[in-house]
């Protein structure tokens, strides 16, 4: 009789069942939650209604979150993680400093326009003074990041005759996020007020573009 063959040393083991239950369980609090703070607010969420709308209870969400600040504060990481993550994979060294310029721009646009709970939840925990943000869990490190991405296309532009060299990449990131954010923040009132729907894609599209245009303008060596 042939022995069997002996295990291979790369093979994962088995994912845990219960351990696959419990991150599905979370990520099902978390998209519930997500949308409950972006609407309400920290103050004005409830865990009894978040626990309502889950596949779980109220004490399954002590039980993974502690409190409901804790929940909050998992949602903003969450939601920051996200964002980071995005900006992190752009193949920025691959390609000229426009091209890599542009693709953060119209990237940071899309992901606040495909996302306005990203956007509340951001006005929302400024409502609050910022009290949550800096507990989150890497925020700076990963801010750093992209701070750091900005910078090194600023210095390839500056390099290949095309960029000024006189922007901080910590204000060219504060524009392009203004830029992206009020699309989002101000998406009702400037629509009722201007009778300009900014919630449409096509208004979307065209918006997106113009921010492209302003930024790499004042990018632009002179």
């Amino acid at each position: 009789m042939n022995a069997p063959a002996p295990k291979s040393k790369s093979a994962s083991p088995a994912r845990n069942p219960r351990a696959a239950e419990a991150d599905e369980t979370k990520a099902n609090i978390l998209a519930v939650a997500r949308r409950e703070f972006a609407d309400k607010g920290l103050m004005g969420a409830r865990i009894d209604e978040i626990a309502e709308k889950t596949d779980t209870s109220k004490r399954m969400i002590y039980y993974h979150f502690g409190s409901k600040e804790g929940l909050y504060q998992a949602v903003l990481e969450q939601e920051y993680i996200a964002i980071r993550d995005s900006e992190a994979a752009l193949p920025i060294l691959d390609v000229g400093a426009e091209e890599a310029l542009k693709a953060h721009i119209r990237l940071t646009f899309d992901h606040h326009f495909k996302n306005p709970e990203f956007v509340r939840l951001v006005m929302n925990e400024n409502i609050l003074h910022g009290a949550f943000i800096g507990h989150v869990d890497g925020i700076k490190r990963r801010s750093q990041h992209v701070i750091q991405g900005l910078k090194a296309i600023l210095d390839k532009g500056v390099a290949e005759g095309l960029f000024r060299p006189d922007i901080d990449p910590v204000e060219l990131h504060m524009t392009i996020s203004a830029l992206s954010f009020y699309n989002v923040s101000n998406r009702y009132t400037f629509s009722t007020i201007f009778g300009y729907e900014l919630g449409s894609e096509e208004a979307a599209a065209r918006r997106k573009e113009q921010v492209v245009d302003i930024v790499m303008t004042w990018c632009r060596k002179v």
